[in-house]
């Protein structure tokens, strides 16, 4: 039996399973790890490889391990699930992913820093609270409309309803009814005032980050998007193109080809979820401009927004804002207003 050179880590919150083989691919190590002796049971092995599944905990481990001198790779799960064999438990979890980071053709994600997973960590609370504050919103629409009173949609309706809350002299409610309305209204506005601090802070960090404010010069993109992009991405010369960046997003057709028959349907929809809603949202807004002012400038939105319809062309258009920033970070340059060219 040679020595360990490449080892599966299938992480867990307590217990942890290693599947190590040596250079000739014999199994050589099959081990229950508790949380707590991991990294001492690595510190006393030799340097290797070592294939973890991507998860958020996972890119601290991966930061643990490389500190070791250990070669860390983080694997998507579903590219790992190819290689289980028959029953799904942690030994043959660890076997998989073991044989997943030998193949030569295996693609893996970048290990977070801890300020990419703050950043992230600030998006995915204020996403939080946002989908709590629509929640409240929704709630107090609802039982409104049991009082005969209608708001329209958005913070605008909700707006008037917390109005009407407010006002002692509406006979339209009574007392009981806005007593207990009133601890919804004092919810939405405690988690509004959450959401503000919030976008301050990442407006913080926005400013001091070179890159974030170069991709805000791009339309499309502001502040939220821009420090997300960042965090998310990290290295962007991970992707040997603008496309490859967009089909990670998840903003290219699913292909269903065959027999030389090519066959294009909807985005895949894979990838990054939250980059992908806020550069369509952002797409939106740029169409929205163009419908009100026009397109001179960008003459290819003009013509796609008349032969598509609004969200197509919003997804296109979020595919190109993609394109343009990974152009932008691998090249290091700054965004440039298209030229118009004169007709001869």
């Amino acid at each position: 039996m040679g020595e360990v050179s490449t080892i599966g880590l299938d992480i867990a919150k307590s217990v942890f399973q290693a599947h190590g083989i040596d250079v000739a691919g014999m199994m050589v190590m099959r081990k229950r790890i508790s949380r707590a002796k991991v990294l001492e049971y690595f510190g006393g092995l030799p340097r290797c490889l070592v294939g973890i599944e991507a998860c958020p905990s996972a890119h601290h481990w991966g930061r643990e391990l490389q500190r070791l001198g250990h070669t860390v790779r983080l694997i998507p799960p579903s590219y790992v699930k190819a290689y289980l064999k028959r029953s799904k438990n942690d030994a043959n979890d660890a076997a998989a992913i073991c044989e997943a980071v030998t193949r030569p053709s295996m693609r893996f994600v970048p290990i977070k820093t801890t300020e990419q997973q703050t950043v992230l960590m600030l998006h995915r609370t204020r996403q939080l609270l946002v989908r709590q504050r629509t929640l409240l919103s929704n709630a107090l629409r609802g039982h409104f409309a049991e009082l005969g009173i209608v708001s329209a949609k958005g913070r605008n309706g909700a707006a008037e309803l917390l109005k009407i809350i407010a006002d002692g002299e509406d006979s339209r409610v009574s007392p009981l009814v806005r007593d207990i309305l009133d601890v919804l209204a004092r919810q939405y506005g405690a988690i509004g005032a959450e959401i503000a601090s919030i976008d301050k802070s990442i407006m913080a960090l926005h400013r001091v980050c070179e890159g974030s404010r170069r991709l805000a010069e791009i339309p499309g993109i502001g502040p939220l998007s821009a420090t997300a992009l960042v965090a998310e991405i990290g290295d962007w010369s991970t992707f040997s193109s603008g496309r490859s960046l967009a089909a990670w997003i998840g903003l290219v057709p699913k292909q269903h080809s065959t027999g030389g028959k090519d066959k294009l349907g909807s985005i895949t929809k894979q990838g990054n979820r939250y980059l992908r809603w806020l550069l369509v949202v952002g797409a939106m807004a740029v169409i929205r401009y163009a419908r009100k002012y026009g397109a001179k400038r960008r003459p290819w939105l003009a013509r796609l927004m008349e032969r598509r319809p609004t969200k197509v062309a919003a997804v296109a258009l979020a595919n190109k804002i993609a394109r343009m920033a990974w152009a932008i970070m691998v090249r290091n340059e700054r965004y440039k207003e298209p030229k118009l060219l004169l007709a001869a």
